[in-house]
């Protein structure tokens, strides 16, 4: 390997020609147009030679406490919210309609106008999570909210500021040059610890401070532009006192016969590449190509990073190894939770191997019903990984989980007979079912698998890996008013069976819950038939659930029928804002808004819910998304 090195340098750089250009510039082998090193120049493109290290280990403590400081003040904000619905939940799961005013009321007057220009608002106007199309296959993404743009904000100008915090009046611009080099190279490495853990399925974080993996994916896209942006500024920073003190050649034969310059070199490239990659258009049109890509250059970028601190000429190497083998851990770490995860719910000595009853369904959609062979805890409003060995078995992608069923290890001819039991429960299984739409690349796959088997279902070796999120708890709101886009309904329809069961036993605060669901047309419907007849049937539910369902393209007039007063159905789209206006007029308590479904359908729930933000009453929003 080090003869092809010497090789590929040579033919870069002749060793005469190195000579001459690496010669003091009073030698007679110095030429015009060759720059040479002096002792102003060359000293500070080596070692720690003009770096402020006493400076840049301020910085990064300044770094980590801007992020933590932010950290502590959420998790804050986090528990005395969970506090206070906690107490709700105590105070009015006992209490009738008329006995929650109490709570329906906000008890901070500047409550509402924080929630409508800040925590609910999108950045500019209305837009938020529609996306934006240059064309119907070129996508560049969705903007942030405001309370992100915020966050991001002080994130990234804190960058700058310890970046830039430079010493721009002293007269050698080299080792202004050095100072740069270190400043960048230090941030850089702080930044990829965040950027490791906002990545992470099983980041603590998430469940610590309630905030959905979505929010930490948007953070992570911005950290990883930080990183790549601050090590290449590390990488043109030496080369500009390189290319000064020994001319192109030499800088280029450095970086091919140097360890130290050559594994830091590969790193920035394999990171720039990355930064194009992940570009919106790129990501969102080969996205599984992408992710596939980015693991393996974020692997080979941290390997060399770690090869390029542990190859310095000083003592140990450069300071900040450490950090990378923290990251590395963490990498590990993860990625073994995982693992963990993966093996425990898929396998037992008992039960065997997961496996997963595939059904295709009308509109271009699959529904699957995963077999466990065990017992899985899976709260309302979560979502899982799943994968199939016999369709792309290197791809899990995450789905909401619409409904969930828990076997347990009891003879079934006695279940009427006696209560099951919590440990009864926890000794059987779970079966957790999604509804897919096929769009490209697996769920296209999915579903042409399941048209190919030519009956109504088939069986296939599946895992699951999860569940996932599920912090969202609306027990202790009186009133809930829930909107589902087309599959969206499927985390809607999680929340409704505990609400409803929940009801009846006296353990919620809801005493009123409207489901809103937009569809193309009436199949749709078979998509969630059986668990839909099974919330129907409960005890009560026409006291507290009412459905309306609106059909967008209706094939026909005959279609658009309601079944009962509780269960509507309506042709066309409905106006969002109304719907939310005359639910507001006829509020329950505190009142949660909830959406999963297309962007445009999103934004305008949460308009709706902007506009009623009056002061007086208490409207959560909640939006359920998933944006890559």
């Amino acid at each position: 390997m080090s003869f092809i090195r010497r090789r590929i340098a040579d033919a870069l750089c002749p060793p005469s020609n190195c000579t001459a250009s690496l010669a003091p510039r009073d030698t007679p082998t110095a030429t015009n147009a060759v720059a040479t090193p002096s002792s102003t120049i060359s000293p500070f493109s080596t070692a720690l030679n003009g770096v402020d290290q006493e400076g840049n280990l301020m910085f990064r403590d300044s770094l980590w406490w801007t992020l933590g400081v932010m950290a502590l003040i959420l998790l804050a904000i986090r528990l005395a919210v969970i506090g206070w619905s906690q107490i709700r939940h105590v105070s009015a799961m006992s209490s009738s309609p008329a006995q929650q005013t109490y709570w329906k009321k906000t008890q901070w007057s500047w409550m509402p106008a924080f929630k409508k220009n800040l925590l609910y608002a999108p950045l500019w106007k209305k837009r938020h999570n529609r996306e934006i199309k240059i064309s119907s296959a070129v996508s560049i993404g969705t903007l942030p909210s405001r309370l992100h743009s915020v966050v991001l904000a002080i994130y990234l100008l804190s960058n700058v500021a310890y970046m830039f915090y430079e010493d721009w009046n002293q007269p050698n611009g080299y080792s202004l040059a050095a100072e740069i080099r270190g400043r960048s190279g230090t941030l850089s490495l702080v930044n990829m610890v965040p950027l490791l853990i906002m990545a992470g399925r099983n980041n603590p974080l998430i469940s610590l401070l309630r905030v959905s993996f979505d929010t930490y994916n948007l953070i992570h896209r911005w950290m990883g532009r930080t990183v790549v942006i601050e090590a290449i500024i590390h990488t043109v920073a030496w080369a500009y006192v390189e290319v000064a003190a020994s001319g192109w050649g030499g800088a280029g034969y450095k970086l091919i016969r140097n360890d130290f310059l050559a594994s830091g070199f590969v790193g920035t490239i394999a990171m720039t590449v990355l930064l194009i990659l992940a570009m919106s258009p790129l990501r969102h049109a080969f996205y599984e190509t992408f992710l596939n890509f980015h693991i393996v250059l974020g692997l080979l970028a941290l390997l060399m990073t770690y090869l390029h601190c542990d190859f310095a000429e000083l003592p140990g190497g450069l300071p900040q190894k450490s950090w990378v083998v923290a990251i590395f851990v963490s990498w590990v770490l993860e990625r073994t939770a995982r693992a963990f995860r993966l093996g425990y719910y898929n396998w037992s000595k008992r039960g065997g191997f997961t496996e997963a009853v595939v059904e295709p369904m009308p509109g271009d959609t699959t529904r699957v019903t995963m077999h466990l062979p065990r017992y899985m805890d899976v709260k309302p409003g979560s979502h899982a990984y799943i994968r199939f060995t016999q369709i792309r078995f290197w791809e899990n992608h995450p789905f909401s989980v619409a409904w969930v069923e828990h076997h347990p290890s009891i003879d079934r001819a006695t279940l009427s007979e006696k209560a099951v039991t919590e440990s009864q429960l926890k000794e059987g299984t779970t079966s957790v079912s999604f509804v897919i739409g096929a769009q490209t690349g697996f769920t296209r796959a999915l579903y042409n698998k399941a048209l190919s088997g030519g009956a109504p279902s088939i069986r296939l070796r599946a895992a699951i890996e999860g569940p996932y999120a599920g912090h969202h708890s609306l027990n202790s709101y009186g009133h809930v008013l829930l909107f589902a886009g087309a599959t969206g309904i499927t985390h809607q329809i999680s929340y409704l069976k505990p609400l409803v069961q929940g009801f009846n036993d006296g353990t919620v605060a809801t005493r009123r819950i409207t489901l809103v669901w937009i569809m193309r047309d009436t199949e749709a419907l078979e998509w969630v038939r059986p668990w839909m007849d099974e919330i129907l049937r409960i005890p009560r539910r026409r006291e507290i659930l009412s459905i309306r369902l609106f059909v967008t393209r209706p094939k026909n007039a005959r279609e658009i029928h309601s079944g009962s007063s509780t269960v509507q159905m309506f042709p066309g789209r409905p106006k969002i804002a109304t719907l939310v206006q005359k639910e507001v007029e006829e509020q329950v308590g505190a009142m949660c808004v909830t959406v999963c479904g297309p962007g445009a359908l999103a934004d305008d729930v949460r308009q709706a819910v902007r506009e009623v933000q009056d002061g007086t009453s208490v409207v959560d929003f909640i939006e359920e998304s998933f944006t890559w």
